[in-house]
């Protein structure tokens, strides 16, 4: 059973799972891990989404919303973007008026 905690606000946490994993398995999840610039927490998660969602397709189950589903797929997508940082502060635009040649 997943527990629920809460925060130091009061606020609950997500649910929890604690996981006894094999050193072999526990060591490619931390080179899977690494490759992708994740937590190791967070690329479990992330394996565990994918085994339950080809588990549900080959079940031709579709237990899972339809909502949820689109926007895990879209923060997920998110977290795979590399982080860019800027070089300097944005520039002002500016917008220059087209000069009308036949005038």
């Amino acid at each position: 059973m997943a527990t629920r905690q809460n925060s130091t606000n009061g606020k609950p946490k997500s649910p929890r799972i604690q996981v006894v994993l094999p050193e072999l398995i526990c060591e490619q999840l931390t080179i899977l891990a690494t490759n992708e610039s994740r937590t190791v927490s967070n690329m479990a998660k992330v394996l565990i989404q994918e085994g339950i969602k080809k588990y549900f397709e080959k079940e031709s189950t579709a237990l899972i919303p339809e909502h949820n589903s689109n926007t895990d797929k879209f923060r997920d997508e998110l977290e795979k973007q590399g982080v860019r940082r800027l070089k300097r502060a944005p520039q002002r635009i500016r917008y220059y008026k087209k000069i009308d040649e036949n005038n």
